[in-house]
Parts: structure tokens; sequence; C-alpha cells
């Protein structure tokens, strides 16, 4: 019964996608096939030219499930050592945290918030159980292994900023409080405040919704946070759509994890950059699929408190609120900086 299915040959389509060819595909082929367009492979290429076209689009087509005519056994090899980590090497030149003016305006336009510089949260990607003595602390609350990232981006929905080396058990406070971006938010060096979920401390430099808010200016100070702060959880839904092994889960080795999502956070900003088109079905928000079950508001301390009552008094109250200028001067709230954490 089998025999004759054996010595049936194999059509050509079935062994083998067509061939783009990459010199003179349309710009529409081209972003069908990779998710980015020319543009976007011209301005990643020149950074890794040592590789050749097609290993680039082995990287990009390898997040996004496919290998497509390039698939080899030696691709896994020639994407996360050579390619992956070119791009992941040059980090800095397309993920970078210096927010401007025009960013706490936007967020002031659109929310009434005051002094925003961006939105930070954290998102599980799955990964296999690393094994050994500390496999299990990779183990999170919902009960599969991951790593935690914690991301910051800004108003155009690009990430600014980007920590991936954490265990999935890792809460968002410890990550941030052991990241570089909170030393520099520490000594001053930017003039505004993140907006952060309960997961995080208030404090002068982040600032967190009220759990109970009893009075009309409290009330008004959560309703602009959560206008404010719908951003983070729509670049995680893109970010995951665009490149679903983030989503789906990556089985290397963890180096090659942890480069691989440096890499595709760099390939997400390039091609916003570029003005790729979004996937049709990722361009309304997505729900966030990274809130943890216990979403507690720690004890925010004196000083954070402090700055948050100050600008609960300073700018949602009613008087303050009917006598509110639409000048972008507004949009910033000047603070005295703490030294140390209280």
């Amino acid at each position: 019964f089998i025999k004759p299915f054996l010595h049936q040959p194999m059509s050509q389509s079935a062994v083998q996608k067509p061939s783009l060819k990459l010199q003179t595909a349309s710009n529409a082929d081209f972003s069908r096939r990779y998710r980015f367009s020319n543009d976007s492979e011209r301005g990643c290429t020149p950074n890794t030219s040592a590789f050749g076209d097609p290993t680039i689009l082995c990287n990009w087509m390898f997040p996004d499930g496919g290998w497509g005519p390039f698939w080899t056994p030696q691709v896994n090899r020639l994407l996360v050592v050579r390619v992956s980590s070119a791009i992941a090497s040059r980090k800095n030149q397309y993920i970078s945290f210096k927010p401007t003016e025009e960013t706490a305006a936007v967020f002031y336009r659109r929310a009434r918030f005051p002094g925003v510089l961006g939105e930070i949260d954290c998102t599980l990607n799955p990964i296999p159980n690393p094994g050994g003595e500390n496999g299990e602390l990779f183990r999170n609350r919902k009960g599969y292994c991951s790593i935690k990232v914690q991301d910051v981006c800004d108003d155009k929905c690009q990430l600014t900023n980007i920590v991936a080396r954490w265990s999935g058990s890792t809460h968002d406070s410890r990550i941030f409080d052991n990241s570089r971006l909170c030393s520099m938010l520490e000594r001053g060096a930017y003039e505004g405040h993140l907006l952060g979920d309960n997961g995080y401390a208030c404090c002068g430099y982040l600032m967190t919704p009220l759990l109970n808010p009893q009075t009309l200016e409290k009330r008004e100070y959560n309703t602009s946070y959560i206008l404010a702060r719908g951003l983070i959880e729509r670049v995680f839904g893109l970010w995951k759509k665009i490149f679903p092994c983030l989503k789906d889960g990556l089985c290397t080795k963890m180096d090659a994890t942890l480069t691989i999502i440096i890499t595709v956070a760099d390939m997400y900003n390039l091609g916003k950059r570029q003005g790729n088109k979004l996937p049709e079905e990722a361009e309304e928000d997505l729900p966030g699929e990274n809130a943890e079950d216990d979403q507690v508001q720690h004890a925010a301390n004196a000083y954070g408190n402090a700055v948050r009552r100050t600008l609960i008094e300073n700018h949602f109250t009613m008087r303050h609120r009917k006598n509110q200028s639409s000048h972008e001067n507004a949009c910033c709230v000047r603070m005295v900086w703490p030294t140390k954490r209280i």
C-alpha cells in the first residue's frame, strides 16, 4: 500500500519555495517574504557587509519562523555566531535612551501627564528549561521557563532601552534597580520620570498609579496615567507579532538566546525608523502578555510619595486644569533629584 507513494516523485514546490531574486525583487515582494523593506536591508547590510545579503536575510527569516530556500544544517551556527552577534554588538546604534522635550510634549498632548521620559515594563520570552542547579529560577509564575526582558519605549513606539539577561522569576523592580538606566536617573541625568505599573516602586523618576484614589485630583492623575501608558503594551504585541520566536520560544543556547533577543530589538527599531508597514493583524493595540499575577504596589519611599503628591497638587487639581496652557513648556516638571535612594 505504501510502495507507490515511496516512488512517487515530489514536486519542486514541495521541496523548496520559489526563490526570490534579491537584487530585482519589488519592495512589496521583499516585505512579504522578509517583513522588512529593501531600504531596511540596505540600512543593515553595511554594518554586516562581510556576511553577504543571503546571510542577513536568513537572520531576518529565522525570527519570523521560516527558513525559506536558505535552510541548511549550518545556518543556525552561521546565524547566531556571525550575524546576530554582529548586529547585537551595535545595539547603541539602534537603541538609545535620549528623551527630548518633544517626547514629553507628545505625552502631555496625548494624556495631560507632564514630564514623561518614556514607558517601562517587562515581558516574558519563553525558553526551554536550561537545567542545572539554577534551572528553576527561570520558571515564572505562569509556570513556564522564560527570560524576563525589560524595555523602555518612547512616544513613537521605538525601544529606547533594553535589558535582556534576567531569569523569568525575577521581579520587575529588581531588574530596574540593578539597571544602568536606574543609576543614570538616580544621578539626575534626565529631568522627568518614566511611567511604570505597580510592579515598580514609586520614586522621583518613576511614577506609578494609585491603587485606591479617593479624591477627584487623584482620580484625574490615574486617568491621565492610563491614557499616557498605553504604548509599551502595544510595542510588546508588535515586537512579538513581527518576530514570533519571542512568543513561541527560542531553543538555542542561553548566550545565543540573549543575543537573538537584542538582535530582534535592533531590527524592530530599524524597521520603525525605515517606516516599514506593520503586519495588518498587528496594527491595532494588542493586549499585553507580560502582566504578572502579583502586581502589588511596593511601599513607595518618602521622596517618591512627595514627588507624586506634588505632581497631583500642581497639575491635577480642577483649578489648575481649567487654567492649563497648551504651551509645550508646561510639559516638563522641575524636580530636585535625590543623591541617594531613601
